[in-house]
């Protein structure tokens, strides 16, 4: 009796050393790099922007963002990955926001719900959606396209990096305020949907500023109108839609941090905060600059709120216009 007693005595003071131990364990977040999915292919803004945040990532933890791009069914595949993998923080997604969550949703079934399965850590940026065609074109302005396809009875052809996503959307848009036929042609992401305009594939395009500014400024691309309600400050000598008689005005894309639900609220905290820090990184900041991308960080609580209006709004946005896919 007395061994047993004295066994159980020491089981029992191994397990209280162990349970402090345990509990700093669980709270080194992160012990291994974090795995940042990019839905959408090589190039485009989200890809660009996920890379801008990895080059200033390791200032700020210990643990660096491993970059994947996994694209697919419109941002869905990627996204869905996400979602279905373990909610320890390690797999997190860029550009929560996007049209796969706030616009393809008011369209078609989604194999996930981009709010009770998604937890939002937290905003990065938000990109606008441009109007540009060839350098060789004839139309000037939207209003020379509007004018030229009723004049031809004819469709206009536009590449758009997914089908159902913010570009897609403010293209089709477009042509139903306009009274025109817009025919608009996926892609895989914002980089592949510029390449099919510089190759003379379509007759315009629709992208965000860091995928057409390039060409725009080396005289490739003509920028027609910019589908915001104000001008974009990165093209401030670019109208807006409204400007030239088209109602038509959208969020743009919205760029955030997904990650699956059930992330304990410690690891929700580091990684906002970690975010945080990286925006207001100077050499981000800089990055950012160069590649026409705005920094508009929202912490997870505000970035949930801002989804749900963003959401709203391009439903009502998506039924007064009558948009189907």
């Amino acid at each position: 009796m007395k061994r047993f007693l004295i066994s159980s005595f020491i089981t029992a003071w191994v397990a209280a050393l162990m349970v402090p131990g345990i509990a700093l364990a669980q709270e080194k977040f992160p012990s291994k790099p974090i795995n940042l999915i990019i839905p959408y292919a090589a190039g485009g803004s989200t890809d660009l922007l996920a890379r801008a945040v990895g080059k200033v990532w390791p200032k700020y933890s210990p643990q660096s963002l491993v970059m994947i791009n996994k694209t697919g069914g419109g941002g869905v595949t990627g996204t869905e990955f996400v979602v279905r993998s373990k909610p320890d923080g390690y797999t997190l997604f860029m550009g929560y926001g996007s049209g796969s969550d706030i616009v393809m949703p008011h369209l078609q079934k989604m194999p996930y719900d981009p709010y009770k399965d998604i937890l939002a850590i937290c905003r990065l940026s938000v990109h606008s959606v441009v109007v540009v065609t060839g350098s060789k074109s004839e139309f000037n302005s939207v209003k020379d396209m509007v004018a030229w396809a009723k004049k031809e009875g004819k469709p206009i052809t536009s590449s758009v990096s997914t089908a159902a996503g913010a570009v897609d959307i403010a293209l089709r848009g477009l042509g139903k305020a306009a009274g025109i036929n817009i025919v608009t042609v996926p892609s895989a992401g914002g980089a592949d949907a510029v390449t099919m305009l510089a190759g003379g594939h379509v007759m315009i395009g629709g992208g965000h500023p860091s995928e057409v500014m390039p060409h725009i400024k080396a005289g490739r691309f003509k920028a027609l109108g910019v589908a915001l309600p104000d001008r974009d400050p990165s093209l401030p000598n670019v109208p807006t839609l409204r400007e030239q008689g088209i109602n038509v005005a959208t969020w743009g894309s919205v760029k955030g941090i997904g990650g699956p639900a059930a992330i304990t609220k410690a690891t929700l905290e580091y990684l906002q905060a970690t975010f945080k820090k990286v925006c207001e990184d100077t050499e981000f900041k800089k990055i950012m600059m160069d590649l026409d991308q705005p920094i508009m960080y929202q912490d997870s609580a505000t970035f949930a709120k801002f989804l749900q209006q963003a959401y709203g709004d391009y439903g009502k946005l998506i039924k007064d216009l009558d948009i189907k896919l």
